[in-house]
């Protein structure tokens, strides 16, 4: 009778475990299984890959400094591979592919904001941009060639105005504005700065910020000081009014009135990332601008306005060796 029972058991045993492998939906779950990416140690061997691959594309941001000669220097995002972003690209073929990598900007922990009153020469030294001062208290024939080069090329550069230009030329302080380029106050009177008592500062930068904003609606956040003479005085009352001070870090001497190729050697020699370049509505100027933006371009380099050229935004150029689908300024 055991033998009997026994027998039944081990039949039992057969039928449930054939039923089990043979069972429809146990097909459907190892099938299944088999399409789930195997985790190695606690991750697939894809998100293993781009991990391992995204070391050799971090770079770290750069803080604001205030640099002991360039004094107030912006930040610089830094760049890292985005693990998710980019697995969720690549999973489906299953396998790395680099030009599937999706980047993403890392923020500096000091901003440019977060530094003392200090003037402003450049921009941050790692970023492909430079920018056009073009300080405006006369030279209105010169302006439209200007404007004209400046919109061929679709640059977009920062005229820093005299108040008391402005107010005798409201119509060509508009067409700047309206050609896209940005504003900055250049005092009301073009006084030596450097001269002046508190009272008298405050003069110069407020009504020139009155008339720029009576005449074509923009709010002020530059200053650039007539000669480029100052004080730290003139830096703090400017700060007080949400001012900045800029200066520059290339001169094109545009005002002794050198030979268009004189004044483009002079640029190009000197120019570098982060540069300001310091020009006025001249003759040399407005004959030289168009061949000035080629020849910058051609070192990799963008022309934007202040607010661009100090934004911490990373600049992606696509002839370099970065990452070209990372975000781009």
């Amino acid at each position: 009778m055991k033998i009997e029972k026994k027998g039944i058991a081990i039949v039992l045993i057969i039928i449930i475990g054939w039923l089990t492998v043979n069972n429809p939906w146990t097909n459907s779950y190892v099938t299944t299984l088999k399409t789930i990416d195997v985790p190695v140690d606690g991750k697939n061997e894809l998100i293993q890959r781009i991990e391992k691959e995204a070391k050799a594309f971090y770079i770290a941001p750069k803080d604001a400094v205030v640099d002991s000669v360039w004094k107030a220097t912006a930040g610089y995002n830094g760049l890292k591979v985005d693990i998710e972003g980019s697995y969720k690209k690549m999973k489906k073929e299953g396998k790395y592919q680099k030009d599937l990598l999706i980047f993403e900007q890392i923020s500096p922990k000091v901003h440019l904001s977060d530094l003392p009153a200090a003037p402003i020469y450049r921009g941050n030294p790692d970023k492909p941009m430079v920018s056009f001062l073009i300080n405006v208290a006369w030279g209105n024939e010169h302006l439209p060639k200007i404007l004209s080069a400046l919109k061929k090329h679709q640059v977009f550069a920062t005229f820093f105005l005299e108040g008391r230009w402005v107010k005798e030329n409201p119509d060509l302080a508009k067409m700047i504005v309206d050609a896209g380029h940005e504003v900055g106050n250049h005092s009301y009177s073009h006084p030596n700065m450097k001269n002046l008592s508190s009272a008298e500062i405050q003069r110069e930068l407020t009504k020139t910020n009155e008339i720029i904003e009576s005449t074509i609606g923009k709010r002020v956040k530059w200053f650039a000081p007539p000669s480029g003479s100052f004080g730290e005085e003139v830096v703090d009352i400017a700060a007080s009014m949400h001012m900045k001070t800029i200066l520059w870090s290339v001169d094109t001497i545009d005002w002794q009135k050198p030979s268009v190729n004189v004044m483009i050697e002079r640029v190009v020699k000197k120019v570098h990332p982060g540069a300001m370049i310091l020009m006025h509505p001249t003759q040399p100027t407005a004959d030289a601008m168009e061949q000035l933006i080629i020849e910058i371009k051609k070192k990799n380099l963008r022309i934007g306005t202040v607010t661009q050229l100090l934004k911490e935004d990373r600049i992606i150029l696509p002839q370099g060796n970065n990452p070209t689908n990372s975000g781009e300024t």
